[in-house]
């Protein structure tokens, strides 16, 4: 198995559920952070990180500009943000136009961890109803990276997930269950 530098998640419809049902069973002392990117409206969401924190013992916070990424952490991609990952491991706060419909667009994310992270990223495309992330997984795969998705069997809304599997090959193909496993198999 290859090192993980990075692990980011990227969903929309239906994600939430998984994030919630996940969280619990991860071990809050990882040797990476964990970056989560979701669609979500803006103005609506103050109550997420909340929410997350209350399903882990991971600090859970939202991404700041320039911050430094530091291990065991969970960061939300602001809602109406794009979330830049930069080659210094810091992240950058982007309000460009739409890209999948979305901003912040998970495609972006993987992209920008993709070129910075090469072969130590690894990114899980959850349930969602558009093909946001999909690029980018591809992106993720060209540097070297890992890519895994959701079972599109267990997505509220497999369009996205299942999109993924049409157009690349997948490294890991994940049922809720197994993600949590999947996660604490990748910390040193």
């Amino acid at each position: 198995m290859k090192a993980c530098k990075a692990f980011i998640i990227g969903g929309s419809a239906g994600s939430l559920e998984v994030l919630l049902k996940m969280l619990p069973a991860v071990n809050p002392l990882l040797s990476f952070p964990i970056v989560i990117v979701i669609h979500r409206k803006h103005g609506a969401d103050s109550l997420l990180p909340g929410l997350l924190s209350s399903r882990t013992k991971m600090p859970v916070k939202e991404a700041d500009e320039k911050e430094m990424m530091v291990p065991g952490t969970i960061y939300i991609a602001p809602s109406d943000y794009h979330l830049l990952i930069e080659m210094d491991f810091t992240f950058s706060l982007d309000y460009s136009e739409k890209v999948n419909y979305s901003r912040p667009a998970i495609d972006v994310t993987f992209q920008t961890a993709a070129e910075a992270y090469k072969k130590e990223l690894v990114c899980l495309l959850l349930s969602g109803s558009n093909a946001d992330g999909v690029n980018g997984l591809q992106t993720v795969q060209n540097w070297g990276g890992t890519v895994t998705i959701q079972d599109p069997d267990t997505a509220q809304v497999p369009y996205m997930p299942e999109q993924a599997r049409k157009r690349m090959q997948i490294d890991r193909i994940l049922r809720i269950e197994e993600i949590a496993d999947y996660i604490n198999l990748l910390s040193k």
